[in-house]
Order: C-alpha cells, then structure tokens, then sequence
C-alpha cells in the first residue's frame, strides 16, 4: 500500500468515519480544525490534528486550499480525503493535491472538470443519450441572462448550485419575480457553502421519486453499480431519511437506471466512488447530477452489500483493482443485495418552528444500540456547545433489517431510546414519517413531506428523568421550601409494611356488602350491628394532622394492599377532605382524583370514606 498517512480535509462525523476506515487498514491519519471546533471530538479521533485558520473564522478555513495543503506537506502526508460537501468535488483542490504530490482520494481532476459541474455533467449525459431536464445552454453570469433563459424553457424552474449538494443555493421559481430575487442569493449561498457561486436552471419536475445509483469504478477500467438507494423523503431539497433498495420501481426502471449511470460514468473514464442522480415520475427517467464523492446516506448501501465503500475508496486511490483481496468486488454478476436498510439524520433542527436550528449545550445525552442499528456520530455527548456555525446534523443512525417494515420498526426503536436534551431534535418528526404507511410501503415521492402534514404534529418528550435530577439538584443546594427546620440529628427509619399474601384473593368486606345488598339494605344492615364500627384515618386526618397532609400518593400505595387484606374487618378507611384534595393537588403537585383510582384498585374490598361538611366556610393556605 503506497498510501501511509491521510488528512481528512474534513469535520464531524464524515471525519470520524474516514479516521476509523484507516485506522482498520492500518494507516496513520491527520485531522484538521478550527478555533471553533477545538472541542469536537474528530479533533481527538486523528493520530494528529492541527488547527487552521485564525480564532475568529468558524467555517472558510476548511475551504482553504493553500492552507490544507501546507498541513499535509509539513506533515509527510501521502493522501487526503475530503470527505463530503466543502471541497469534495472542488477540481482544483485535486489538481492541487496532484501537483504537490499527494494522492486525491476521489475521482481524478478530469472527472471532476467533467461531473463535479452539474452543467458540464448534463453535457456528458446528452452526448451519451441519457435522458435530462431541460436546462438553461447560455452561461447565467447575470440575472438578465437568467431570465432570458427561464423564459426559453418555461416555468416552473428548479435554480441550483452547479457545485456541491445538500440543497445548497436550491430553489423552486415560478415566476420572473421570484428568479429575480432568488438568483442572487442561490449565487452567495453557493459560493459560501463550495466556493464556487456558479448557478443555473432546469425544467421543474413536480412530484418524481428521486433515485440515486451507487457507483465503484478502480483506476484500472474496471466499474459497477451498487444498486440504488431511494431519497425522495426531503424538505427543502435536502434528504430526510434514505432507504436502500427502493420500491415500487419496476426491474425494468431499474436496470435502466444502472445502465444509464454506468454510460455516464464510462464516458468521463470514472473511478473511485460516485453517485449518478435522477428523478423518476410515471416511468419516465430524468438524470440530474453526478455527486464524484462519498455521501451522507452511504451507510444504507454498506449495510445491505456489505462493502465499505471508504475502505473502497482508499484502496482505488492506493491503485488497486475492484477484484483484489483488499475490496473484494470480482464483478457486477455477483454482487447481491440483502434485505433493506434506512438512515436517519437526527438534528437540532425544530419541525414547530420551521426546521430552525438549535443551539445551546447538551445537557443528557444517550445514544441507541441493539441488533441491526449502526451509528455514525459527529461530537455529540452530554455538555457538548452545539454551535450556530456548522452543520445541525448529531448522528446518523442506520437500521437494517429483511424488509423496509422491519428496518421501520428498528429504526423506532433506536429513536425511543435516544436521550437528548438541552436543544430541540428532530426525533419526533422522524418517528412520525417512519410510521407512516406510505412510508413503510416505500411509496414516497418528494411531495411527501408537504403533502403530509400530519407529520408535523409532535408529541414532546417528558422529560422526566432531567426533572428529578433538577429538582434534586435544586433543594440539594437550596433546600426544600417546605422544610423549615433541619434537625441533623434526626434519622430516617426505615419502615416496615406488615407482611401479607400478594397473590392472595381479597377477604370479604364492606364494599363487597354495599355492592352486594344496595344502598338502602346495607344501611338497615349496618344499623343493627351490635359492635363497634371502626374507621381507619390514617390516609385522611393521621397524615393531616401529622405531617400536613404531605403523605404522597406512592407513599399511601405502599401499605394500601396489604392494609384491606389484612383488616377485611374494618368499616371504612378514610381517605379524602377538603385539606387533602388541596394539598395533594396544590402542594404535591399530583392528581387527586388518579390518586382515588389507585386507592380504590389498591383496596376494593374495603369502603373508602371522605370527610364531608354541609357548609364549609374553612379555607386552607
């Protein structure tokens, strides 16, 4: 293996990911940082990590070419990864990397020149008779020439960002107006997010599933397909949840999806790893993008083929043939799929509030684990800052299973037993499209989302566990309000409930009379009893006259049970006044008519008594 040590020209998880694929092959590896991210964890997951950048710029030092490439050569680097999104499909860092003498581990510069622009990669498609959307043919270097061209093709039109992904500089225009607004700001957007602010626009396709082709090709001639993953589940142009294979698209669509993105990839002499992109609506197929780079959504593929496709990439980039021992893929005929699989993006993004980021610290964190759940983390752990100036996404979870249902019933799985707290997620919103049927049946499309807004009704979390922890925290260092007087020398005795039979029948008693004989029969039978009728006032007036009323519902359920198994005998035991309904409701902070509901499960051979005034003029405080 020529290559020795990589930097990752990267952040986050994707960092974190390609550190751990070297770390398995055996190389050293480099990170870099900035000031802002000096606390992430993909910092401390590299052998070495250097900052670039000065203290106060966040975000333009991971496009700084010049800068990445000083770190690598100070530091003997033999190759870098660049991950996904900023530089990834940046032809002229790989030119740079080529000329300094460092191995790009992606496609080579010509792919790059070719694909990495969506307007030249509409070009190779057409030249190889693969479909597309109709797109503006004059270079759009001002909005004058935007709308001439919209104009030529009619609206509605999609105005995209000819570099880079994750539905950066993407919009929807339907008329002049909006293009005229929208034109420059996808422009800003787009040089802010890949340093490039090229631009331009394509027929809108209304309500397509979007398909995307997972290629491998070596530096030999050799390449094949991975099948397809679906992302048709998106807001804002950006994918929600991906799932591999699709359904409901027939073999025929399908085979020519891989036929159409092999032909795209063979004329431009591809190799590493890419993702060839079209829209698919009523059996008609539209090719829209070429990504010549790893994706966010790689998971579903690795899971349901088994091939690590950065492993992959790293050994293409080290001049090896698909067919060797280090990646395993002797040819398209046996390659095979199994099962299914889906990937979830939990972010601070808040659906309540339009998907606005959050940002504040973590302060619980707990993440997912079990049989058929993968998780790729970024820096997320409990007090971890989430900052505004990077990207929402914490972790991606992947599930797997034999059918999409199942991987469904996984992935909710995971997501309950997520605990985060401190800023808002999106757990909710994702649980809510994974339970839906349209879903699970694999029959979405990109309107899904905006079609179904019954996704946005969230149920928020209780948050339980971080309330008793505040609580406890709070009267550990305050004191509890209540307790006026702390006697250090007093001790906690521990109680003891008289023993009795729990899986014992309950003994005959009062209310199984009143039950039996009716109101009026069992009142002539309690007047001529000649004993004594005995009222237990222990979770009545004992408590209030005791200890204030603050006998706790979880507290009086502790002896209940075995109080009217124990004592058939009784009368009556009372349980309710005006002073304990106040006090439980006011001052417990429970509910007094659940409390009466337990009681009487508690208890259901016993009548329960409460104290009752014709005129009350008593109030309580």
């Amino acid at each position: 293996m020529k290559i020795k040590k990589v930097l990752v020209a990267n952040r986050g998880e994707i960092a974190i990911r390609i550190f751990r694929a070297c770390t398995e092959i055996g190389l050293k590896t480099v990170g870099i940082y900035t000031f802002e991210d000096r606390y992430s964890l993909h910092r401390y997951k590299a052998d070495e990590s250097y900052q670039i950048g000065e203290d106060n710029d966040p975000l333009k030092p991971y496009l700084n070419i010049q800068k990445i490439i000083q770190v690598a050569k100070k530091n003997q680097v033999d190759a870098i990864h660049p991950g996904y999104g900023f530089l990834s499909e940046n032809a002229e860092f790989a030119k740079q990397c080529e000329e300094n003498g460092i191995i790009f581990i992606g496609p080579k510069v010509s792919v790059l020149q070719s694909l990495g622009d969506k307007v030249k990669a509409k070009e190779v498609a057409v030249d190889n008779n693969v479909p597309i959307i109709r797109s503006n043919v004059e270079v759009l270097e001002s909005v004058e020439i935007a709308v001439q061209e919209a104009n030529k093709i009619g609206y509605p039109l999609m105005l995209k960002a000819a570099s880079g992904g994750g539905g950066r500089g993407m919009r929807v225009i339907r008329n002049e107006s909006e293009l005229k607004k929208a034109f420059p700001e996808s422009k800003r957007e787009a040089g802010n997010a890949f340093g490039d602010d090229t631009v331009f626009i394509e027929k809108f396709v209304e309500n397509p599933k979007h398909i995307e082709i997972q290629i491998v090709a070596d530096n030999h001639g050799n390449i094949v397909h991975l099948f397809e993953r679906d992302c048709s589940v998106q807001r804002r142009y950006q994918k929600v949840i991906e799932f591999a294979p699709s359904l409901g698209l027939s073999s025929e669509t399908k085979n020519k999806l891989y036929d159409y993105a092999i032909a795209i990839c063979k004329a431009v002499n591809y190799n590493n790893i890419g993702t060839v992109e079209f829209l698919v609506e009523d059996g008609e197929i539209y090719f829209i993008e070429v990504n010549p780079r790893i994706q966010v959504e790689h998971t579903v593929t690795e899971m349901i083929t088994g091939i690590d496709l950065v492993k992959a990439q790293i050994f293409i980039a080290g001049d090896y043939k698909l067919s060797d021992d280090q990646i395993k893929i002797e040819s398209q005929e046996k390659l095979k799929t199994n099962g299914f699989a889906l990937q979830c993006r939990i972010t601070t993004e808040d659906p309540e509030n339009d998907f606005k980021p959050d940002y504040g610290t973590i302060t619980t964190y707990r993440s997912a684990a079990g049989f058929g759940i993968r998780l790729d983390a970024g820096s997320v752990y409990q007090g971890v800052t989430i900052s505004p100036f990077f990207d929402s996404m914490l972790v991606k979870v992947s599930a797997s299973s034999r059918t999409l249902d199942g991987a469904c019933r996984k992935m909710r799985r995971a997501l309950a037993e997520f605990r985060i707290r401190g800023v808002k997620t999106n757990m909710a919103f994702l649980d809510n499209i994974l339970a839906h049927s349209t879903f699970r049946e694999g029959n979405v499309t990109v309107n899904f989302i905006n079609t179904n807004q019954e996704l946005f009704k969230i149920k928020e979390p209780r948050n339980r566990a971080n309330k008793i922890v505040s609580f406890l925290g709070d009267i550990t260092v305050n004191g509890n309000s209540d307790v006026k007087i702390i006697d250090p020398t007093a001790k906690f005795l521990i109680p003891k409930v008289p023993k009795f039979d729990e899986y014992g029948e309950y003994p005959k008693g009062t209310k199984d009379l009143l039950t039996e004989m009716g109101p009026e029969k069992f009142s002539r039978w309690l007047r001529h009893q000649s004993q004594v009728q005995y009222t237990d006032t222990t979770m009545r007036d004992a408590h209030q006259s005791l200890l204030a009323t603050r006998m706790r519902t979880y507290d009086l359920m502790k002896v209940a049970e075995g109080f009217a198994k124990n004592h058939s005998n009784i009368f009556s035991m009372e349980v309710w006044g005006g002073a304990t309904f106040d006090v439980c409701l006011r001052f417990l902070k429970e509910n007094p008519w659940e409390r009466l509901q337990l009681l009487r499960k508690a208890m259901p051979n016993v009548l329960l008594q409460m104290l009752l005034r014709g005129s009350n003029g008593v109030g309580y405080t």
